[in-house]
């Protein structure tokens, strides 16, 4: 969990705003109904900068979560900040969702470049929602997700259908490969770990709205809007991912 507070819009940028942004001495817990736990409050650096506001739910000694998902649970977070502000939220967390097969194809025209792929039957009952991240393995540090990584089954409820998806980069990249004619393929050689998550409808609407927003950043045509929030008495996210794996050798 990471806590911040906002900041007007055009305020100055300097070392000191930045550092009266962060939430420390809150009080947040997760309960899923039956048990309860109470965060930890950590401070890292950022380029030799000391910086607050993260809570973490691990054991201080083991460094294991100290509570585990159960599909089909709905969890709560309220948080109490130092001075008394209260917030709150809550997620449920879906059964996870497995793809029916996931395989790679070199696009039309391209030697070794291509998308991965994948089948999914969608279950036969409205309201599932699904976010796609994937990672090479040897290549990328974290799993990535391309524009457009979250959808819903309004259209597709029940049905069993292929769907592609490009690599997914970290935002601003300089890389070479994120430059040149690869951007946005994987190519033959590539193990593709495929991070395939059922997620909640607030989960779902945060993302297509923020994804909607970076799409349409510097577009004069484009209609501004809010990014929906499922945060009571702030603005966020608090979200749960239901994760199915399945890994690709691009052939």
């Amino acid at each position: 969990m990471i806590l911040s507070k906002s900041e007007a819009y055009f305020n100055p940028i300097g070392q000191n705003s930045i550092n009266n942004l962060p939430i420390r001495g809150a009080i947040v817990t997760i309960s899923n109904g039956t048990d309860t736990i109470q965060l930890t409050e950590i401070d890292t650096s950022l380029n030799g900068v000391s910086v607050g506001g993260f809570y973490v739910a691990l054991d201080s000694l083991t460094f294991l979560p100290t509570m585990i998902g159960i599909p089909g649970t709905q969890y709560t977070l309220n948080i109490i900040t130092a001075d008394g502000r209260q917030v709150s939220s809550s997620a449920v967390l879906h059964e996870p969702v497995a793809l029916d097969s996931v395989w790679f194809k070199v696009q039309d025209n391209l030697d070794s470049l291509g998308f991965a792929w994948a089948k999914l039957s969608d279950p036969d009952t409205l309201g599932n929602y699904y976010r796609w991240f994937a990672k090479r393995l040897n290549k990328d540090d974290l799993y990535y997700t391309p524009f457009g990584s979250v959808f819903e089954d309004k259209f597709i409820n029940g049905q069993s259908f292929d769907f592609a998806y490009n690599r997914g980069t970290v935002q601003n990249s300089e890389a070479e490969e994120d430059e040149n004619e690869e951007a946005g393929f994987y190519k033959k050689g590539d193990t593709i770990v495929v991070k395939f998550c059922s997620i909640d409808r607030g989960t779902y609407e945060f993302w297509r709205d923020a994804e909607n927003q970076l799409a349409n950043n510097g577009s004069p045509f484009a209609v501004p809007s809010n990014v929906k929030s499922n945060i009571n008495g702030g603005r966020g996210l608090f979200a749960t991912y239901s994760v199915a794996y399945d890994t690709i050798i691009a052939r």
